[in-house]
């Protein structure tokens, strides 16, 4: 127990070094570590947001907004349907009750209309067999049908778009330059988002409100707005409000428009704010795939003259006038946008449409003074418990404890310099694992001086009772400490946001205090005593 070999001891000194390596950035201004090669360890330790600042946003995925586009999809799916083979119907639509409900005029057709909607439903599959399950559930009452979805159905598309949405929430906040944000599921239908150190959450907040849900849409020009707004409004239009134009009144104007797009946002590739050529106002240019670019110059062909409608979340940004065939795959949107509203737009849509909308059920706001606050006070809780242990080591052991103290420095430079090389985020329940790592980093210390005080009583030499003494103590620091690494583990996995910042800290203490006080201070001990060979040892 007491012989290294000389391999062993240089892995001790390499970890050493390497941990000091990772540890010296941080006392390092940013600027002089991005200098460094890049070979170099440059990273420091990754701050959370109690400690560095920022914004705290939890938020709601709208499922009920999800099913019921599903159920609009049925609907017009059911009136092509049912329109192909002649079916007469009267009623269809969804009710507020996520129902789709209509009568079919003649009797006799009931059964062939049933069969006819059952047949628009889509398979999901569910379980370790992979069993089809529909999608919806057709009942009817006499001439009355009724579909909804099933409850695999809202489950699966509630899990899928809360999935897609953390993907679009993080291409979003990429697309400003956040660096280290946190975006992660929180139940069933909520995400949280941390930002640390953005400094203006209300731009955030906006972009992440948006659905972005970009469209192309012909304006109807056969229906008059009067009519439109009397009721009298054909299948297959609607009326949708601009979201920059007024009239003299103050209220939005009003378009008319075919309900059917002739393009999407999904077929965009690109989009960036630039200026326009002619006006020299911001603009945002946007580039469209093969498929996009084919179907726009198809539909810009067949319309010359007319006018068509640029909708982003069901608001009107512009209705120019196709004066000419646009060939190109390429366009810009014009809206009376300032540059920074055009940057946010051109964010968005590059960022992708949300399957849903989000709504922010919780904010709160961390300034970077209450953050240094926090990091102050939490360093100089560190510092005191830090000084306390060494006291009580030296005092009540006098050179083991020389030794135990001297580990402990050295796990905390493995402590910190592992969170840098991890980049694991450092909170305030954090800092609170540290200050517990540093009682438990001389617990093993303690056991085994108490053993070889135990083995010393009782009469053997000095090299007998330390051999013994860490030998018999290792079984119950192996023990306590595999335990201890296993609840911190639990916490990890099972909790959420600060409990995961103290289960990093206290599991990657537990690493670095059994390596220091069972490896390192046995070092140093066995060291000293085959240089004195010491004939009376006191501990």
């Amino acid at each position: 127990m007491l012989y290294f070999a000389r391999w062993k001891v240089l892995a001790i000194l390499a970890t050493v070094l390497v941990g000091l390596a990772f540890l010296a950035p941080n006392f390092l201004s940013v600027s002089a570590t991005n200098a460094l090669p890049s070979w170099l360890p440059h990273k420091h330790v990754r701050l959370g947001l109690d400690l560095r600042g920022g914004s705290h946003l939890l938020l709601e995925v709208d499922i009920n907004a999800v099913v019921r586009e599903r159920l609009n999809t049925l609907v017009d799916d059911t009136r092509n349907a049912l329109r192909e083979d002649q079916i007469g119907y009267t009623g269809l639509g969804v009710s507020p009750a996520n129902v789709v409900r209509l009568t079919i005029r003649d009797a006799a057709q009931v059964d062939k209309a049933v069969t006819k909607i059952k047949a628009l439903s889509h398979d999901i599959r569910q379980g370790a067999l992979g069993t089809s399950v529909a999608d919806i559930a057709v009942t009817n009452v006499g001439p009355e049908i009724s579909v909804k979805l099933t409850d695999v159905a809202i489950t699966d598309r509630a899990t899928q778009a809360v999935a897609q949405s953390i993907e679009v929430v993080r291409r979003r906040i990429d697309e400003t330059g956040t660096q280290e944000p946190i975006i992660q599921r929180q139940g069933t239908d909520r995400i949280l988002v941390q930002l640390p150190g953005v400094d203006d959450p209300d731009r955030v907040k906006r972009l992440l409100g948006k659905t972005a849900k970009l469209t192309f849409q012909l304006l109807d020009n056969e229906t008059a707005l009067s009519d439109a707004l009397a009721g009298r409004l054909p299948a297959g239009s609607e009326v949708v409000e601009s979201e920059n134009e007024r009239n003299g009144d103050g209220s939005p104007v009003k378009y008319v428009l075919k309900s059917r797009a002739i393009i999407t946002g999904e077929m965009l590739v690109d989009a960036q704010a630039t200026f326009d050529s002619r006006s020299g106002s911001p603009v945002v240019s946007m580039r469209f795939d093969s498929a996009g670019a084919r179907k726009f110059g198809e539909a810009t062909t067949d319309n010359v003259g007319k006018r068509f409608a640029i909708v982003l979340d069901n608001k009107v940004l512009s209705a120019p006038v196709i004066r000419e065939p646009i060939l190109g795959g390429t366009g810009q949107i014009e809206g009376n946008f300032t540059v920074q509203t055009a940057n946010d737009l051109s964010v968005l849509l590059r960022a992708g449409s949300l399957p849903a909308p989000l709504v922010v059920i919780e904010e709160r706001t961390v300034g970077p003074g209450l953050g240094a606050d926090s990091v102050r006070a939490g360093g100089y809780a560190s510092i005191i418990a830090f000084v306390l242990v060494v006291v009580f080591m030296q005092s009540a052991y006098g050179l083991f404890g020389l030794a135990a103290n001297a580990a402990l420095v050295v796990n905390m430079v493995l402590l910190l310099g592992a969170l840098s090389a991890l980049q694991a985020t450092l909170t305030l329940p954090g800092i609170a694992g540290i200050v517990l790592t540093i009682g438990m980093a001389v617990d093993a210390n303690v056991l085994i001086n108490e053993r070889i005080r135990e083995e010393l009583a009782q009469g053997k030499t000095p090299f007998a009772a330390v051999e013994a003494g860490y030998r018999r103590a290792m079984a119950t620091i192996v023990d306590s400490n595999v335990t201890t690494f296993i609840s911190a583990a639990i916490l990890y996995f099972v909790g959420t946001g600060p409990v995961r910042g103290f289960a990093v800290t206290l599991m990657i203490g537990i690493a670095t205090s059994v390596f220091t006080a069972v490896t390192l201070s046995r070092y140093l001990v066995a060291t000293w005593l085959t240089r004195r060979r010491p004939k009376l040892l006191v501990v």
